[in-house]
């Protein structure tokens, strides 16, 4: 059985990681689905960059953070950060791909 991962995680943002990456965060919502996707690898460079529709090698791997609950994917921006047709400097609005994954549930 799979949720959209909108009903499993508090959180669901993207923000800079400096001019040239940007970061994805989630945090779960319960403990026991953080552990099921940390232990199936649910979230995987693959699937991001499917997601995306960039290249696997523009992805990094994921990040577990076991005290937040979180996972933290970083990938390489399409524009540098305030460059010439980039739209958005902070990289605040990135994160819609991740709203139609579907993951696992407990």
């Amino acid at each position: 059985m799979t949720a959209p991962l909108t009903e499993l995680a508090d959180v669901i943002r993207s923000k800079n990681s400096g001019p040239y990456e940007l970061t994805l965060d989630i945090i779960f919502t319960a403990q026991e689905q953080y552990d099921l996707v940390k232990r199936q690898r649910s979230i995987h460079r693959a699937l991001v960059a499917e997601l995306y529709q960039v290249p696997v090698d523009d992805v990094s791997e994921p990040i577990f953070y076991d005290p937040a609950k979180a996972v933290k994917i970083n990938l390489r921006r399409p524009l540098v950060s305030g460059n010439v047709g980039e739209c958005d400097v902070y990289g605040a609005q990135q994160h819609g791909p991740l709203l139609a994954m579907r993951l696992p549930t407990p």
